[in-house]
């Protein structure tokens, strides 16, 4: 279809400045806990994704009333009116997103009842959603699987529980976060998510009075309380985009500074991304650049001009190097001297996307071995989940189809890269978790264009 494809035209170093608003992984998160609350909800710096528009469209089939506030990019949630919604209008957006799995909590809250779809989101392995039944289990819920999705029910309410996961599994986490909160009791989490998405999230749900405490080891305890409130935040930025655009600056030979990105956030990339050879300067809020004092801080990343070293590198949860980082990154370590490794382990199956580099001239092999440190979960069952990176390699143009959105974005780079004309299809996946990219794009001086 032409209007999903964008062509590109390779070899240009991107340079200039963009901003990051809030972070995709907490924005949505927010959105849903708004649900919790007996009172309006605002949030801001949400950013024109195609995520935040999946679960103000899930919000409103539910009664809560969704608006733009006067501010650009601000959000109003108002839950007084919550409702049933019917499995018709909720399977509308079954495939979509995985979003819909985190509304059970809330709606069991408000409802007393459920329904979930078919669930998507991008196919980058099963992300099994085991995780989150058993805990709704354990809180009371009642599951019923049928052919179109799953009918969940509290007949007794729901309670606080004893919880460990296998995984310290970012979704889980915010599943057992957005039930505990109101369910009758305490809730122990084991073997918890705490990355920093998550913290904003327990930020939030502070706001509207949840009591929660984060302990040592992955541990984190929740309160119950009978009732919750409206809150006001302005969520972290979006970490994950802004280490894209630093990679593309390093891919691209270029120089990018990224407004809003936060160093707190990023400490694990930036010491790759030096280690790598690339060069960053951090400019915090209210310290004057340019002559002017109170300026949005920000990350600038660029190309030193001499030769990129290659690393070995695990992807991991936090403090680890976050898996969302390693797709853009991979293309810049394709320009690197050396041989580079990139171990995955959160995902098995998000290599997939290497065979479109190699195509344009890469040289990366992927293996079913664990070629880490340690072993990991993935190991002797047949994943192909580490690569060796081999370069630098020239880059040439190629036709590209995107396959999920972290890698959509690693082709993007790939293509601004490389020399020629490049086709790059499904371009509208990107538009999930990347405002306004194209326009950034154009900013940053890069020549693509709609056919």
């Amino acid at each position: 279809m032409t209007e999903d494809v964008l062509i590109v035209h390779g070899g240009t170093p991107l340079q200039g400045q963009i901003r990051v608003r809030g972070a995709k992984n907490l924005v949505s998160k927010a959105m849903v806990a708004a649900l919790l609350g007996e009172s309006p909800s605002r949030l801001y710096d949400v950013p024109r994704i195609r995520d935040v528009e999946v679960v103000r469209g899930l919000l409103g089939l539910h009664g809560v009333k969704v608006s733009d506030g006067a501010e650009d990019g601000e959000l109003v949630m108002d839950p007084t009116n919550v409702e049933s919604a019917s499995t018709d209008e909720i399977n509308v957006h079954a495939g979509s997103s995985r979003i819909p799995i985190l509304l059970c909590g809330p709606l069991l809250h408000r409802l007393g009842h459920a329904f979930i779809p078919d669930l998507g989101g991008c196919h980058i392995g099963p992300r099994p959603i085991d995780f989150h039944m058993k805990a709704l289990r354990e809180f009371g819920a009642v599951v019923d699987k049928t052919p179109e999705g799953m009918h969940l029910s509290a007949p007794n309410g729901l309670h606080g529980a004893k919880l460990e996961l296998p995984y310290p599994s970012v979704g889980a986490t915010e599943q057992v976060l957005l039930t505990a909160v109101r369910a009758e009791g305490v809730t122990e989490l084991r073997n918890a998510a705490i990355e920093p998405e998550i913290i904003d999230l327990i930020c939030v749900l502070q706001k509207m009075g949840a009591i929660i405490t984060v302990h040592t080891d992955r541990v984190i305890e929740i309160q119950g309380v009978p009732k919750l409130y409206g809150y006001e935040h302005k969520p972290i930025p979006d970490r994950i985009e802004a280490a894209s655009w630093a990679a593309a600056a390093l891919a691209t030979r270029g120089e990018i500074e990224v407004l809003g990105a936060r160093q707190t956030d990023m400490m694990t990339f930036l010491n790759v991304y030096r280690n790598i050879g690339g060069e960053l300067k951090i400019t915090d809020d209210r310290v004057a650049r340019d002559g002017v004092t109170g300026a949005e801080g920000g990350i600038k990343f660029w190309h030193p001009g001499t030769e990129l070293k290659a690393v070995a590198l695990e992807t991991d949860v936090h403090p680890g190097f976050m898996t969302d980082w390693q797709q853009p990154l991979v293309v810049a370590l394709t320009q690197a001297r050396g041989i580079s490794i990139m171990h995955e382990t959160v995902y098995e199956q998000r290599l997939g996307y290497t065979e479109a580099l190699n195509s344009m001239g890469a040289t990366i092999q992927v293996y079913r071995d664990c070629l880490g440190g340690t072993p990991c979960r993935f190991g002797r069952r047949n994943f192909m989940h580490s690569a060796v990176i081999a370069g630098p390699s020239k880059l040439h143009a190629a036709d590209l189809v995107i396959p999920d959105l972290r890698a959509g974005f690693a082709h993007l780079i790939a293509a601004l890269a490389a020399e020629g004309t490049s086709r790059v299809y499904g371009v509208n996946l990107i538009k999930r978790g990347y405002e306004d990219f194209e326009q950034k794009l154009a900013a940053l001086g890069a020549h693509v264009e709609r056919p």
